[in-house]
């Protein structure tokens, strides 16, 4: 079955090489050479920071069971990551708006180091310290990275559509390419090189270092709103009564965290859904494999949106259709193909057709990136934008700790049938949020937060 593997790899690498060398002038937009500059000097920025996170992911449960911790243990660790994710880092992710987001994201790049750091030490409590700074880190990273481009790129007068350029090119490259060299850099680092579990986690605090560099000498610094003095409860009440008042921006988080919570919970399905009787398949290149299919949407994506008559939440519709039905295969397969008692051994027929469906949910997910990031640019507003980012996270941390938690209580069909049903409550949201995305609002948020401030309490 090694053919096969090769087969999909090369499949997938001809298509994206195929795609990206048939662009032509409708596929590409023209940009000025100050837009080019700035969006390289983002993409160099990004892809360090994600080489930084794509090192660690691999090797931190195998780093944690050679220190000599169970499953139970370890799974802790897990599940403190994403509640301080939920917790800390929302509350630090929302200090974006109001310190600066440079300032966090180079708090980022502090706090990630030090998480790293933390895994030099076999001590529970050291390690649960860095699974917390490393939850922070997360809501940084996905929160105020986006927010800094965004609010630069129009302090610097580009154009809108020249966003959706940048969001494409950095999913290629930051969530495909890099992640794909990154685990060959950890492969080699630990098993050719033979330096320990350890050695991905201080390579990745060095790309680290060198990402806060270029951010500290080459960036400008950005806020939210800095005009109004608020503290951060404030702060928490405004994103509220955004996402209270506008529909379209509580879609929009609504999709988001079915989308990512289905997505998380799809990395901790895959392994066993393929191996159901411990057959030996090879994790890093299938993963490498993910990538390349990552790699797939996100060059999709980007032809769809250089194309100003295709909406983008019209085609997203269809992209949760389809991540819906891949994910349905585990369960199709199940009643539609006679399971193999056989121990051990290459991966089944089963598991091949499910490799394909996956590599097919994971094309959709290139093309999430990129076209969710393009729509929280237009729906989500400036003065609060990390806050309101960092809100989204909270019902996705909160599902993962409970698929975390339970991940042994239900059978494999049942969580790949709740995360498919969730796909497709996700493509009837979109479907809203395209039917109502041309009406203007009926109230701006800022002026209903400021009046529900002045107006007394009443019983």
């Amino acid at each position: 079955m090694e053919l096969f593997f090769y087969t999909v790899f090369g499949g997938l690498a001809a298509v994206v090489a195929a795609m990206e060398l048939s662009k032509n002038n409708k596929d590409r937009i023209n940009t000025s050479g100050a837009f080019n500059s700035f969006k390289n000097n983002y993409l160099l920025v990004y892809s360090l920071m994600m080489a930084g996170d794509w090192l660690q992911g691999p090797y931190v449960y195998y780093l944690y069971s050679t220190y000599g911790y169970g499953k139970g243990d370890i799974g802790q660790l897990f599940i403190a990551g994403f509640g301080s994710s939920m917790l800390f880092g929302t509350i630090v992710g929302s200090l974006a708006d109001k310190q600066g987001r440079k300032r966090a994201c180079v708090t980022y790049c502090i706090t990630y180091i030090l998480s790293c750091i933390t895994k030099h030490s076999p001590q529970y409590k050291v390690l649960m310290l860095g699974r917390v700074l490393g939850g922070i880190a997360t809501s940084l990273l996905f929160s105020a990275f986006e927010s800094w481009l965004v609010a630069e790129h129009f302090k610097r007068g580009f154009d809108q559509q020249w966003l959706s350029l940048t969001f494409s090119k950095a999913i290629f490259l930051g969530n495909g390419l890099v992640a794909i060299l990154a685990g060959l850099f950890g492969n080699v680092l630990v098993d050719t090189l033979s330096l320990g579990p350890v050695a991905p986690f201080d390579a990745a605090s060095c790309f680290l270092a060198i990402g806060m560099a270029i951010i500290l000498s080459t960036w400008t610094e950005n806020y939210g709103d800095p005009s109004d003095n608020k503290d951060l409860l404030t702060q928490f009440r405004g994103a509220a009564v955004a996402i209270a008042s506008d529909e379209k921006i509580a879609l929009l988080g609504a999709i988001q965290s079915l989308f990512e919570g289905s997505m998380y919970t799809f990395v901790f399905l895959w392994t066993p859904a393929l191996s159901p009787n411990d057959e030996d398949i090879p994790h890093g290149f299938i993963f490498a494999t993910f990538m390349l299919a990552s790699m797939l949407g996100s060059s999709l994506a980007s032809k769809l949106m250089a194309r100003t008559s295709l909406r983008v939440e019209s085609y997203m519709q269809i992209v949760f259709a389809v991540s819906s039905a891949s994910l349905m295969l585990p369960i199709l397969t199940t009643f539609l193909v006679v399971p193999s008692q056989v121990k051990g051994g290459s991966i089944s027929f089963s598991g091949c057709v499910q490799l394909l469906g996956f590599c097919a949910f994971e094309s959709c997910v290139g093309i999430f990136w990129p076209s969710i990031m393009k729509m929280r640019s237009q729906y989500i507003p400036e003065e609060a934008r990390s806050t309101i980012m960092n809100f989204f996270r909270i019902p996705l941390n909160i599902f993962v700790c409970v698929v975390l938690y339970n991940v042994d209580a239900f059978p494999i069909t049942v969580m790949f049938g709740m995360c498919s049903i969730f796909l497709l409550v996700a493509c009837f949201l979109q479907r809203r949020l395209m039917v109502i995305s041309d009406k203007p609002k009926t109230e701006d948020w800022q002026l209903k937060d400021r009046d529900a401030e002045s107006e007394p309490l009443t019983l």
